[in-house]
C-alpha cells in the first residue's frame, strides 16, 4: 500500500515509516502538516497515518480540510498522546477510521491497519475476480470480456488490476506508477497516461461496456461505472 504518515517527531517518524516499510508499504513521511497538504491535493494514497497534536496545524485540521474540501474517503488512523473519551470521539467524529494511543506499539499498529483496510476494501483472497464483463485472472494474468481474452503486456495488466481493485477511486499518476513500476525516479509520469491509454483501448473501457476510464486534469484518473449510452470521456 502506499501510505502517508504526519509526525512531528523525527525519531518516531522514522520508527513508524521503518516498521511500515518493512511491511512491503510505500511510504510518505511529513513531518509538517502543510506539507503534507500540498502533497494530499495531488496524490492519492490507501492510507494516512496522522499524529493528532502538531504545532501549526493540527491532525484534526487536516482530516477535517481532507473529508470536507477535498471530499476525500482515504481511510485514516489517529495517533495520538490523548486517551480521554472526549478527544478519541471527537476524531472519530470527523472522520478517522481508528486511532493508537502513544507510545505506539509495532504490533498494535500493523493490526490496526490491517483491521482498518479490510473494512475499506475487503481483500480478494481469490486468484480471479468478477466484474462484469471483465474477467480477471491474477494468476494467469490475463483478462477477458465475455469470451474473449484480451492480450495485454505485464504492466498493462497491473494497470488494470489496479484500477479494476480501486474502482471509484480517483488515483493520481504518482500514485499508479508507484504501485505497478514501484518508487523509479528515471520513469516519468507520462508512462503511466501511455499505458492507461493502451489499458482503456484494449479493454474497450467505454460506457457501452459500462464502465468510464476518465482523466482528471493535472491529477490522475479514476475507473467508474457508467450506463450505456453516456458520453464517454476522451483523455
Amino acid at each position: 500500500m502506499r501510505i502517508a504518515v504526519l509526525e512531528d517527531d523525527a525519531t518516531q517518524l522514522a520508527l513508524v515509516s521503518a516498521w511500515l516499510k518493512e511491511g512491503g508499504h510505500d511510504v510518505h513521511a511529513f513531518s509538517i502538516t502543510r506539507e503534507l497538504q500540498r502533497f494530499a491535493s495531488r496524490e492519492s494514497v490507501d492510507l494516512y497515518i496522522l499524529d493528532w497534536m502538531l504545532p501549526e496545524m493540527s491532525g484534526e485540521d487536516f482530516l477535517r480540510w481532507l473529508r470536507e474540501e477535498r471530499r476525500d474517503t482515504t481511510p485514516a488512523i489517529f495517533v495520538t498522546a490523548l486517551d480521554d473519551e472526549d478527544s478519541i470521539v471527537g476524531g472519530l467524529a470527523i472522520g478517522a477510521d481508528d486511532y493508537i494511543t502513544k507510545p505506539v506499539s509495532k504490533r498494535v499498529m500493523m493490526s490496526r491497519i490491517d483491521a482498518v483496510m479490510r473494512r475499506y476494501r475487503p481483500r480478494n483472497e481469490e486468484d480471479v475476480f468478477e466484474v462484469p464483463p471483465y474477467h480477471i485472472d491474477l494468476v494467469r494474468k490475463r483478462v477477458t470480456i465475455g469470451e474473449e481474452a484480451v492480450e495485454l503486456t505485464d504492466k498493462e495488466f497491473e494497470v488494470a488490476a489496479f484500477l479494476f481493485r480501486n474502482l471509484g477511486r480517483l488515483l493520481s499518476r504518482g500514485h499508479l506508477l508507484e504501485a505497478v513500476w514501484g518508487r523509479n525516479p528515471d520513469l516519468a509520469t507520462r508512462t503511466v497516461d501511455t499505458h492507461v491509454s493502451r489499458v482503456r483501448s484494449k479493454l474497450r473501457l467505454r460506457p457501452e461496456n459500462g464502465f468510464r476510464l476518465a482523466p482528471a486534469y493535472n491529477y490522475g484518473y479514476r475507473l467508474e461505472r457508467a450506463e450505456p449510452g453516456e458520453a464517454d470521456v476522451a483523455e
